[in-house]
């Protein structure tokens, strides 16, 4: 099966620098909508759509190599090497964020810098670290997702969305989340909200730019200062942007974060 059927490869813009873009849970590449065009002009822009998600091969999609996050990791690492990608600027949203520390940790060589857009190496709250959520309240909402798709999704949109002023985009977060195969959906939401990597963050050298959101029930701002904490070539931007999709609800100021940090590794 071709790498680039099966994730839905798309390529776009004239430079010669690669970025590549990855979704979050339950999103796919539409997603990077308002951020990709101000990157066009100058770098080669790569995006694709997690098996399982968008318009991606859902015939590829196995539940023992994506019951850990490592399938997905190996599958940018696979799509790189098809593409003789190299030096990638790699932006990932949410858990993707985490993939793609775990796709540089299988082949630092082929990434330059990583840029994380409301990351979190793990949800759950442990003795001193703030996930954000206890292990019963995550137990909670994979079992409300497990037993009623359409209802979690229509309910949680607005709260990963936040910006309830802003209805229209609670309405896009639900509506993706209602597209997804249920039962994909409830297997990478299980991967997703039971995973702890944070043991690699000590070992991610890249330059790394973590984004944060400044107020985001998904992953709280404590969880951007651990990993900065944690992660030696890291540099933090708290945002004023809300909610955990940034690149939805404050485009302007994400992209500006980025341009910013990509001018200074120059």
């Amino acid at each position: 099966m071709s790498i680039i059927k099966r994730n839905n490869v798309t390529i776009r813009g004239t430079g010669d620098q690669v970025m590549m873009f990855a979704h979050g849970f339950g999103c796919d590449q539409h997603m990077w909508r308002y951020i990709v065009p101000a990157f066009e002009d100058d770098y080669k822009v790569v995006m694709f759509d997690h098996v399982g998600a968008g318009n991606s091969d859902l015939s590829a999609y196995n539940y023992e190599k994506y019951d850990h996050l490592d399938g997905y990791a190996a599958d940018i690492v696979e799509i790189a090497t098809a593409l003789q990608l190299q030096d990638i600027i790699f932006v990932g949203h949410s858990v993707s964020a985490i993939i793609g520390l775990m796709a540089a940790e299988i082949a630092p060589k082929i990434f330059k810098s990583l840029i994380l857009v409301a990351p979190s190496p793990c949800y759950i709250n442990d003795e001193g670290y703030t996930g954000g959520f206890k292990k019963d309240e995550i137990d909670e909402l994979l079992e409300s997702l497990n037993s009623n798709h359409l209802g979690w999704s229509m309910a949680m949109g607005p709260v990963i969305m936040g910006n309830s002023d802003r209805k229209e985009l609670a309405e896009e977060l639900s509506n993706s989340f209602c597209k997804t195969d249920p039962e994909i959906a409830k297997h990478f939401a299980r991967t997703t909200f039971l995973t702890d990597k944070r043991h690699i963050l000590p070992h991610v050298k890249l330059p790394s730019l973590i984004l944060q959101c400044s107020n985001d029930v998904i992953a709280p701002i404590e969880v951007g200062e651990y990993m900065h904490q944690n992660m030696p070539n890291s540099t933090l931007v708290i945002m004023n942007a809300t909610g955990h999709c940034p690149n939805l609800s404050a485009p302007d100021e994400t992209t500006a974060a980025i341009k910013a940090f990509l001018l200074n590794e120059q």
